[in-house]
């Protein structure tokens, strides 16, 4: 049983200096992103939705790799090599930018570089605050994180914006750099933190465990995780699929990673796609459906916020259960409503739903899961965000064309519905509380 606490423990200064470094470097990506796709619009609509593909399948294709290496590399070299490589990526697409050369080949090879960079870089920092942050913390380092991302995807496109107005597509590409400069002193300076993870102990699989003759631990259901060493020894391929050996065994991982596919399948895609087609169908304006999706964003943030300050719930399953009903029922609100105003209180209903699901699933899937695997996990977490949402995506594309934006939302809100129900009923969560008190062995 994975259990966990919701007090107000403090969280490390070592994370609050690496989490003020990510939160720079992610304003400096969302800027650059809106940079990219502005670029890239004017370039016609098909290359336009090039880039975003070009970024989205190098991601999805190696990141198991990428949570393998974090795993028997270590994740602060990895985040470190990320981190250069886009020192790298982002003064070449400036130096390109100014250079003569057509622009689409540049921003196609440069998408490609993100996404396979995010591969490697993604699992590595979804297991920085299990390794920065003791467990009674964990909940309110994961609402901090999801606070950080609010706030990145609020400043970053209007500063994109602005930087493109000033010095164009090259300006955004090295604004962008000095933020990678600066997560890459950050990493210097939690470098000892990160390689000591909070919770290693005696009957920790940590990196050392192998090397100091520990035991590894039994996960259950017959799965016994290899000692740091046999690890090192086993193919490439092998340890990539360690992840998901792993993720399919523990049934607490089982069930969130199921879960959470299915929230980003059926959720992420309201406010990216479904919105702005419900609005264009009722004929609302750029700036009233601007806030119909802003007010998710405050939704979210207002829960984060509050977890951050509380802690979170001693029962982080029914919570992230009830955020689907939640949400779904800010589905149903934004598929009946008819002008903008009741669509912004819908909004925030829905980006309520999704920050008691966000905060409170992603300390459950991380306490679970035992230190030698944390960045392969984590890989298998982002894949199953990303799979599900392409699918999805497209295939609610081509279902619009043929039904009402609004069908299709009441299609969603069912899926989420039934699926927080199923959640709530679920053995392997039912009796699942907060990080603090885990213990593997039983997992």
């Amino acid at each position: 049983m994975v259990v966990a606490s919701g007090g107000r423990a403090t969280m490390p200064g070592a994370y609050r200096v690496w989490l003020g470094g990510s939160a720079l470097s992610l304003v400096g990506v969302q800027a650059m992103a809106f940079a990219m796709a502005w670029s890239a619009a004017g370039q016609g609509a098909r290359f336009a939705a090039l880039v975003p593909t070009a970024i989205v399948l190098p991601r999805v294709l190696l990141l198991l790799v990428g949570g393998a290496v974090a795993d028997r590399f270590g994740v602060w070299l990895v985040l470190l090599a990320s981190n250069a490589a886009m020192v790298v990526v982002t003064v070449a697409l400036a130096a390109v930018t100014w250079s003569p050369l057509d622009l689409r080949l540049p921003l196609l090879l440069a998408a490609l570089a993100i996404g396979t960079v995010d591969a490697f870089q993604l699992p590595s920092s979804g297991s920085m605050p299990r390794r920065l942050v003791p467990p009674e913390a964990l909940a309110r380092a994961m609402s901090a994180r999801q606070l950080v991302g609010q706030f990145a995807m609020f400043t970053g496109p209007p500063l994109g914006g602005v930087l493109l107005g000033m010095a164009g597509l090259a300006g955004a590409a090295l604004a962008n750099t000095a933020t990678f400069l600066a997560m890459l002193a950050v990493l210097l300076v939690v470098r000892p933190a990160a390689e000591q993870p909070q919770d290693a102990g005696p009957d920790c699989e940590g990196p050392a465990a192998g090397s100091a003759g520990g035991r590894p631990p039994n996960t259950g259901r017959g799965h016994r995780l290899p000692a740091a060493g046999v690890a090192h020894r086993r193919s490439p391929v092998s340890a990539a699929l360690d992840g998901l050996r792993l993720a399919w065994s523990v049934p607490v991982l089982r069930v969130a990673l199921l879960v959470t596919g299915v929230a980003a399948g059926f959720l992420l895609p309201v406010g990216t796609l479904l919105v702005p087609l419900l609005a264009r169908q009722r004929d609302w304006s750029a700036s009233a459906t601007g806030a119909v999706v802003a007010a998710m964003a405050v939704g979210t943030a207002a829960v984060a916020l509050g977890v951050l300050l509380r802690g979170g719930s001693s029962r982080p399953a029914a919570v992230a259960a009830v955020g689907l009903l939640v949400a779904a029922a800010g589905v149903v609100a934004l598929a009946v409503a008819r002008v903008p105003l009741p669509a912004v209180l819908a909004g925030v209903l829905v980006g309520a739903g999704v920050g008691c699901f966000a905060t409170h699933v992603g300390p459950l899937v991380l306490a679970a899961t035992p230190l030698t695997h944390l960045a392969r996990v984590q890989s298998v977490l982002v894949l199953a965000q990303s799979l599900p949402l392409l699918v999805t995506a497209n295939a609610f594309g081509l279902v619009v064309e043929i039904v009402d934006v609004p069908a299709v939302l009441f299609g969603c809100a069912g899926v989420l519905a039934v699926t927080g129900l199923a959640t709530l009923a679920t053995p392997a969560l039912r009796g699942s509380s907060s990080p603090a008190t885990v213990r593997h062995s039983n997992i």
